[in-house]
């Protein structure tokens, strides 16, 4: 592991003043589940790290007066399972609990399982994130979707594809005192070139809080294929959010892939299966079956 510089701010605005507007120079430190291991791998070598774990308004969950919730990015998977509030939030609880580790769940904080980089063992290894010998390598674990571009490997967020079936949205702070709110929708990308990242935070700007809409009479889950009870990461996942009328017919959907492509994956083709018809085992089969219909395996 390369020496690095060690900040522990206790103010948000702290954190913005302690980030480089150099790529690579400063990385984010809360749970420390991904970052200490590609620290020590030389995969990232940043001069100064930045410990957001002092920081009390990061720590938070708060309900807010228009009926949201705003979660700091430094709260732990266990805080969000044990609030009681967040169980309408059911796609959410559903992948944390599918995070087999007691020690990831404890550890682990919702902004690093949201801005993990990728599990992707060409990158881990130090080939960089768009590596040439996935095309012709072990690559049965890549990406299926969204894989025509230079970009091969898959987003390993578990919980990103719930927070965009649900709408919800980042607090993103920078220099300047400047504060936006980016829908989770819009916050990934795939990388064009190296160097780049996977989202569309600048050097200097982390993520404050996760804001989750009112529920507003939706219902939602989240399923995921693995191998079995293990730490492993999923095969595939899917993170699902209705609409129902009283006639239990849909009226609107969000369906979301997770572990398929360079970024969690909006199906359109199973969103328009489920419009308008009443959910059934027939439904979600012709549901799945459309999510994939596009599918390009390497």
């Amino acid at each position: 592991m390369k020496a690095f510089e060690y900040a522990s701010p206790r103010t948000e605005a702290e954190v913005v003043q302690l980030l480089s507007a150099e790529p690579g120079k400063t990385e984010i430190l809360a749970g420390g589940t991904d970052l200490v291991g590609l620290m020590k791998k030389m995969v990232v070598t940043p001069d100064r790290v930045v410990n957001i774990m002092d920081v009390p308004t990061l720590k938070s969950i708060d309900e807010l007066p228009d009926g949201s919730v705003s979660i700091g990015a430094a709260v732990t998977l266990d805080d969000i399972l044990a609030h009681p509030y967040l169980d309408m939030y059911s796609a959410i609880k559903q992948a944390i609990r599918g995070i087999s580790s007691m020690q990831l769940q404890a550890q682990g904080t919702l902004g690093g399982e949201v801005c993990q980089r990728p599990r992707c063992w060409f990158y881990r290894n130090g080939e960089g994130l768009l590596s040439h010998g996935v095309v012709e390598g072990a690559n049965e674990f890549h990406a299926i979707l969204g894989n025509s571009g230079t970009a091969k490997f898959v987003s390993s967020s578990r919980i990103a594809p719930a927070l965009i079936a649900l709408d919800a949205q980042l607090r993103v702070l920078g220099p300047d005192d400047a504060e936006q709110f980016v829908p989770v929708a819009e916050f990934f990308r795939s990388p064009q070139r190296e160097g780049q990242r996977e989202h569309v935070l600048a050097p200097n700007q982390f993520v404050s809080h996760i804001v989750l809409p009112p529920i507003e009479g939706r219902t939602c889950a989240t399923y995921e294929v693995r191998h079995g009870e293990g730490p492993d990461y999923p095969l595939a996942a899917a993170a699902a959010a209705l609409r129902l009328n009283g006639f239990g017919i849909v009226q609107d959907a969000n369906v979301v892939l997770g572990q398929v492509a360079p970024m969690p994956w909006i199906s359109q083709e199973a969103i328009a299966v489920l419009r308008g018809h009443r959910v059934d085992v027939a439904l979600a089969e012709a549901a799945g079956e459309a999510a994939v219909s596009r599918a390009t395996p390497l």
